[in-house]
């Protein structure tokens, strides 16, 4: 059956703190465990009062002490932000700490705005350069040639497992090129997905990591015991994608009664656009609309985000889509 994951942004909540959104993100990371969950992955943003996942590696390490069997990972590190050898160095030492269960997804985004690239002395020329680094963070964990004078330690002979993230077809080629997992960012930038899965099926080569593609789609799900309650839980994530368009980022909000009076027509046609690939309804009603999207797309694996304010009715959400992995009937190709 097509693998389900997770995504978490460990959103802080109006009325909560940091502290209290990657505490969140463990109690949910040992309840995805617990309900047979593949992956966990967090994902690096910067100056944003809404997520708590910057220092991504050192969360993901946090995540991972505190399980024990499913995988973590970062979906993704944005790559031009950073040196490949620090990056091997920190997925090196989680890979040492954690064997087996530690992935490392690459983008050539930079997560932030343009006033943060600066703060972070970001390279503007650096996303350019993205395939060489992929390619150069990829030598640093294969196992060390002799006369070799540069190494990750740890990380030199790890061969931690990449993936490229994407959400255009740039990633999907290059995935092809270099034999690796690809995962599509449709949760929100769906548009170009069909052309990218299209494009990274037909020209993938096998590689000593993957000898066949493996291709990850990016998707909202919001499931409660009623159609009327996942809306109404999805308003959260609406007026977070609204709020972003007028550039009044913050604290995630709590659900509202009407969201129609939120946002103006044409936000609410931008907003609709970005998260055309969300699922939002009773069970049912996601077996039906999740189901014909993993036909339609053939997707290996969802990478299932659900941006919901109430804790606790974000575990009701992720358990009711796991009561559902039987229905979702492609076979994945990777472990």
């Amino acid at each position: 059956m097509t693998g389900l994951s997770i995504l978490d942004l460990a959103h802080v909540v109006q009325g909560a703190t940091p502290a209290d959104a990657l505490h969140n993100s463990l109690s949910l990371a040992r309840h995805a465990e617990n309900l047979g969950y593949r992956r966990f992955w967090l994902a690096e943003h910067h100056n944003m009062a809404g997520i708590a996942s910057a220092a991504t590696a050192v969360a993901i390490g946090y995540v991972a002490g505190g399980t024990s069997t499913i995988r973590v990972g970062a979906g993704g590190i944005m790559l031009p932000n950073h040196s490949p050898l620090v990056i091997a160095e920190q997925f090196g030492t989680l890979e040492s700490l954690y064997p087996g269960r530690i992935d490392l997804g690459l983008g050539r985004a930079p997560g932030t705005d343009q006033r943060t690239m600066l703060a972070m002395r970001r390279d503007h020329a650096a996303a350019e350069r993205f395939p060489q680094d992929v390619m150069e963070v990829q030598a640093l964990f294969a196992p060390r040639q002799p006369g070799q004078s540069l190494q990750a330690v740890p990380g030199s002979g790890l061969e931690v497992p990449l993936w490229i993230l994407g959400s255009s077809t740039f990633g999907a080629q290059l995935a092809a090129m270099l034999g690796l997992p690809y995962a599509f960012a449709s949760h929100f930038a769906p548009d170009m997905l069909m052309a990218a899965l299209r494009i990274y099926r037909e020209r993938f080569e096998p590689s000593k990591q993957l000898a066949s593609p493996h291709a990850m789609v990016g998707v909202n799900v919001i499931a409660a015991e009623t159609d009327a309650e996942a809306r109404y839980l999805f308003t959260s994530i609406q007026q977070s994608f609204t709020n972003m368009f007028r550039g009044t980022r913050g604290l995630m909000r709590p659900p509202i009664d009407d969201i129609e009076s939120y946002w103006t027509p044409q936000e609410k046609a931008q907003v609709q656009n970005m998260l055309a690939c969300s699922f939002v309804g009773s069970p049912e009603t996601i077996r039906r609309e999740l189901g014909a999207f993993i036909d339609r797309t053939g997707a290996d694996e969802l990478m299932v985000a659900s941006a919901i304010f109430d804790h606790g009715k974000r575990l009701r959400s992720y358990e009711l889509l796991a009561s559902l992995m039987p229905a979702f009937s492609r076979e994945a190709a990777l472990a």
